[in-house]
This record gives structure tokens, sequence and C-alpha cells, in this order.
């Protein structure tokens, strides 16, 4: 049974692409939109996600405001924050910024949060907020250097991809591991199905 409904996923993130694709799912259309990230003060890193997970929903719709081809799509977008306590790490570009986070967290525990938001065909929105916590190992001097030789932090939020060398750096993880990639499964595939979209059908070609 093929995918009836269309979705269109305002992110350009492969990690996304590739979990959707592992529940089965897959975009009719990426959208990446470019918003303003920067945390507003005093902004709590939970409230930071929703705000740009909803940001970005809503920078799609308009996007797509009176296209015919996109009528009756589903926008779904998403957006991951991590921070130790109410401090936010930035998405390093940087290789410094990069070193920082990874002082930062070794050692010791940080929560990852993921705003998902939903706009359905007829424009409801519904949001969702998924808390995982993850406690990484003491890093030794090497383990840093080699792991920013490597490149993969580059662009990652709190400097590190769990799905990569970082995951031997978990010595425990409390929540949704998908959460820590870039979409919780669980909870999109929840929202989806509770307004009407149908995951289950592209399974049978997963």
């Amino acid at each position: 049974m093929a995918q009836t409904e269309k979705l269109i996923l305002a992110s350009g993130s492969p990690r996304r692409v590739e979990l959707l694709a592992q529940a089965g799912i897959e975009a009719a259309r990426l959208m990446p939109m470019d918003i303003d990230e920067t945390p507003k003060r005093s902004e709590h890193p939970r409230s930071l996600a929703r705000r740009l997970s909803t940001g970005k929903a809503q920078a799609a719709l308009a996007a797509i405001k009176g296209d015919p081809a996109h009528a009756g799509s589903y926008i779904l977008a998403a957006d991951t924050v991590v921070s130790v306590g109410r401090r936010i790490l930035p998405k390093t570009e940087m290789v410094d910024e990069a070193s920082s986070a990874l002082h930062l967290l070794s050692g010791r525990s940080h929560r990852v949060f993921t705003g998902v938001c939903l706009i359905t065909p007829d424009r409801t929105v519904r949001q969702k907020v998924v808390d995982t916590k993850v406690r990484f190992k003491r890093l030794s001097t090497t383990d840093i250097e080699n792991y920013l030789a490597s490149g993969q932090w580059r662009g990652k939020a709190g400097g590190y991809a769990i799905q990569g060398i970082a995951g031997s750096f978990v010595v425990k993880l409390v929540g949704s591991y998908t959460n820590v990639v870039g979409l919780p499964l669980y909870e999109t595939l929840t929202l989806l199905s509770g307004e009407g979209f149908d995951v289950h059908a592209g399974w049978a070609n997963a």
C-alpha cells in the first residue's frame, strides 16, 4: 500500500530524513527553513525547542500558501536543543565551539530537547517537546582531540552526533534515543496518526 498523504518536512537534516525512512515514511518535499535560532534572553531550552520547531513549520506553511500542488499536505518540523542546566549549547560550526561543548559535557549529565510541530491539512497546529537525559563518560584530552579531528561535531547541537563515534561516550541514556539523533519517532508518529496520517502505508516497502 502506497503512502497517499503528502508530508512536507521543514528540514534539510539527513538524520531526520533517515529516521522517517526507518519508520516507513517518505517526505514528498524537503523544505529547510532559515529562521533566526538565537535564544531569547533567559529562554528555557524546552521553550526554545518548541518555538523554533513551530517557527519552521509556520515558515514552510507560508512558503506553500496558494500553491495547489501542496493542498492537503501535512507539514512537519523539528528542532533539537542541548543544554546543561539552563545553559543552551550551540550548534557547533567552529572547532573551538565544539571543544568547549565537549569539555562541558565531559563526565556529566545533560538534556536533549526536541520540539516537534505538525501542521495538518486543515491547518491545525500540534506540538510536542521530548526530553532525554544523557550522561557522558569523563572524556580524556585524547578523546576530545580525536573526536574533533573526525569532524562529526560539525553543525550538531551540543557538538556531537550520538549515532556516530560519540555514541561510545554515553554512559547512560534515559528517554528516547531517536530524540537525541534529532527526531523522536514514537512521539512523531503518534502526532501524525492522531491527525489522520496513515503511518503504516509504507511499511510493506520499508
